[in-house]
């Protein structure tokens, strides 16, 4: 493989994913993008989901790692403990995805080629630019809610981008290691908005490819009311250097 081919590394929080982990590390382990590693971060799921990563740890295709957490106190958390130990690995570039397979694997080489061919600092995968859609079955409800917190989150914070709140993502090292993540506090949907706050802030750009975002198959959704309420603040907590709350 050789010391040119970056290390990518693909950072999947779980909690109760036991039928849909296996699923997602056999469509990654398709994927045409080479020196790929996967990097399960689960937090304590009761219904077994870490058992499963370990045996993927041994079974699978292609590399896979188990990072095990003792508490469940949010995506955010999960993510910068994530991220913190893909770093440490030497990961190159630093892929955020969801477990329940809502994030099609077959736009993550376009993803890494965005990132590695412009000067792009983060690639979204996005909803809401030209080619990108929502799965059918979000009621109409969801997808005003979405598109309501994309605009009031611009608003805010200027970030120019069409899907502020996206949950897939493809990141450089160097760009995770210049906005500090380990300072990043926020949880759920303002994890995200807080991740590209900091990057634009930075005067790095943020880059968007076309996704279809899928309806979760298996298991329920984790947004609670204590998360929505967070996601609406955020934008002023980043915008008034966090005086509020």
């Amino acid at each position: 493989m050789g010391e040119s081919t970056p290390k990518v590394t693909v950072v999947v929080p779980t909690y109760n994913e036991r039928d849909n982990l296996p699923t997602l590390v056999g469509l990654l382990a398709e994927v045409p993008v080479p020196n790929l590693h996967v990097l399960v971060v689960d937090d304590n799921s009761p219904d077994g989901t870490g058992d499963v990563a370990d045996k993927l740890a041994t079974d699978a295709p292609i590399p896979v790692t188990v990072l095990h957490r003792t508490e469940k106190d949010g995506l955010g958390r999960a993510y910068v403990a994530g991220i913190t130990r893909a770093l440490e690995q030497g990961a190159d570039i630093v892929i955020q995805m969801d477990a329940d397979l809502s994030h099609p694997t077959s736009v993550l080489p376009a993803m890494v080629e965005t990132l590695s061919t412009s000067d792009a600092a983060v690639v979204l995968g996005s909803r809401y630019v030209e080619g990108g859609s929502v799965a059918g079955e979000w009621a109409w409800h969801r997808k005003a809610l979405s598109a309501w917190a994309n605009f009031y989150v611009n608003t805010i914070l200027r970030l120019h981008v069409k899907d502020a709140t996206a949950g897939f993502k493809a990141w450089h090292a160097d760009t995770l290691r210049a906005i500090d993540v380990p300072s990043v506090r926020s949880n759920g949907y303002a994890f995200q908005v807080e991740m590209n706050y900091r990057t634009v802030r930075g005067g790095m750009r943020i880059a968007e490819v076309p996704i279809r975002f899928e309806e979760r198959t298996n298991g329920v959704s984790k947004m609670s009311l204590g998360v929505q309420i967070e996601s609406a603040l955020m934008p002023w907590k980043l915008l008034f250097g966090r005086k509020l709350g």
